[in-house]
């Protein structure tokens, strides 16, 4: 099983309020020393990625206001997180990075280049997790009237479509010739300018950056309305859901993998990362104990900003103790489903809402020895029909060392994790050794195959 650690360059992730334990290092968010630690003790884990999620707006549903996600430090203030990356890799050599950009707002071009360079700069340990942006905030803070859910996709296909021309048509393997003594960098023959007309976008040129080690750095995705589900099935080779229990984990996972097969791809060629939050001390009676500890400091009022960004809807237009229902929103469809319809075993009111989720966000929270967390993450991947974890925390580093030092080692012994990295690029860790490039069944392969415009026009 594969590990992530699931981050943010920000003060608040998942776990509203936590910074103000006094183990708390988020508020270090911006001390690129924190980031370094962090990323050295993940490798020492042998983690295949730190992930780091981003936004570009604030949580601005909750009573109609960012002031219960400024005041709780929600996703807010947050860093540009790509900006952390080189730097991180510069004191490892083994972990990946996975970082978030989204296809409404961001353009293919200069982001082709961007993360190109930092597959450059990392020797192939990069991966891109592809969003759709689902914050009204964020369009308000473009300037553009937000799409409707469905659309958002049309125009992230069309995203994808040229952001493998750039990575894996406009450039040959061996258009770099370095031929000092011809005087020949680059042969101009060998690089092809796209000539990409679409709905969305019109991209004339090429890659401005040679093809990297990876040449399409890894793609993961996390799509969980039925929409998303089909667009992550096509192109994710990474995949993490949000669920409540492995009942549903496995009839999520069976769907996506079957998306997948349907699209030409097969069923192992995804790969899939459930989000769970883990609480560990020495004993399972002693772990009970700093998990009560912890709820003192968590907080109802970020949890419900942050479910009022994730959802669409304000809590605080209901009655807290009434069960909340179903309803469609332009937002996370699946986020508001999982606690009105997706659930059939109990009725979630805002107050329960509230309550699970201030710690450790949608995702359920593991607590116990270090025996016991390896027990239930073992019965989630089994049960649940998943490649790993997408491991989120309450206090950090204090969590994550924790689970580096303690979990990690137990499932080792059972040999259900790696002792160390197989394989040199991020997509080995998750295609195998000698997996560099896209697998032939992936959508990317297919337009590397497909005839290149600018050179049937020549």
């Amino acid at each position: 099983m594969g590990f992530n650690a699931f981050n943010m360059t920000a003060a608040g992730h998942q776990s509203s309020g936590m910074w103000r334990h006094p183990q708390s290092q988020a508020h270090r968010y911006k001390d690129l020393d924190y980031w370094l630690d962090l990323a050295q003790t993940l490798e020492r884990g042998c983690f295949d990625t730190i992930f780091l999620a981003d936004v570009l707006g604030p949580y601005d549903v909750f009573e109609g206001s960012p002031a219960a996600a400024l005041r709780n430090g929600m996703q807010i203030p947050a860093n540009d997180p790509f900006q952390y990356i080189s730097a991180m890799a510069s004191v490892t050599s083994r972990l990946g990075f996975a970082v978030t950009a989204s296809a409404t707002f961001e353009h293919p071009y200069p982001l082709a280049r961007r993360l190109s360079t930092l597959d450059h700069l990392t020797k192939g340990r990069v991966g891109w997790n592809v969003v759709t942006s689902y914050l009204a905030s964020a369009s308000r803070n473009f300037g553009v009237v937000p799409l409707a859910h469905d659309d958002r996709y049309e125009l992230a296909e069309e995203f994808m479509t040229v952001m493998y021309k750039l990575w894996e048509q406009s450039w040959d393997d061996d258009a770099v010739e370095f031929d000092r003594e011809r005087g020949v960098f680059v042969n101009p023959d060998k690089v092809h300018p796209i000539r990409h007309k679409g709905r969305f976008f019109n991209v004339d040129g090429f890659n401005m950056a040679e093809p990297s080690p990876q040449r399409t750095p890894v793609v993961f995705q996390a799509g969980a309305s039925s929409r998303g589900r089909r667009f992550a099935a096509e192109h994710g080779e990474g995949l993490f859901v949000n669920v409540l229990n492995t009942e549903l984990s496995r009839v999520i996972t069976d769907d996506i993998r079957s998306k997948a097969e349907a699209a030409g791809r097969k069923r192992e060629d995804v790969k899939i990362y459930s989000i769970l939050t883990a609480v560990i001390a020495d004993s399972d009676a002693e772990a009970e104990r700093k998990y009560e500890e912890f709820t003192q400091y968590s907080s109802h009022e970020g949890a419900m900003a942050l479910f009022g960004g994730f959802a669409g809807i304000d809590l605080a237009k209901f009655d807290k103790d009434t069960p909340l229902n179903a309803a469609d929103t332009n937002a996370i469809q699946t986020v508001l489903d999982l606690f009105t319809k997706l659930d059939p075993s109990r009725k979630w009111t805002p107050a329960d809402i509230a309550n699970h989720m201030s710690i450790g966000g949608v995702e359920p929270v593991l607590v116990g020895s270090p025996e016991t967390v390896a027990d239930e993450i073992e019965r989630w991947v089994d049960e649940g029909d998943l490649d790993g974890i997408n491991l989120s925390y309450a206090v950090t580093p204090y969590d994550i060392e924790a689970f580096v030092d303690t979990v990690i080692p137990e499932l080792q012994k059972r040999g259900r994790v790696w002792k160390d990295y197989e394989g040199e690029t991020l997509r080995e860790y998750l295609a195998g050794p000698g997996n560099r490039r896209l697998s032939l069944t992936h959508p990317g392969s297919r337009v590397a195959r497909e005839p290149n415009m600018s050179q049937t026009n020549a």
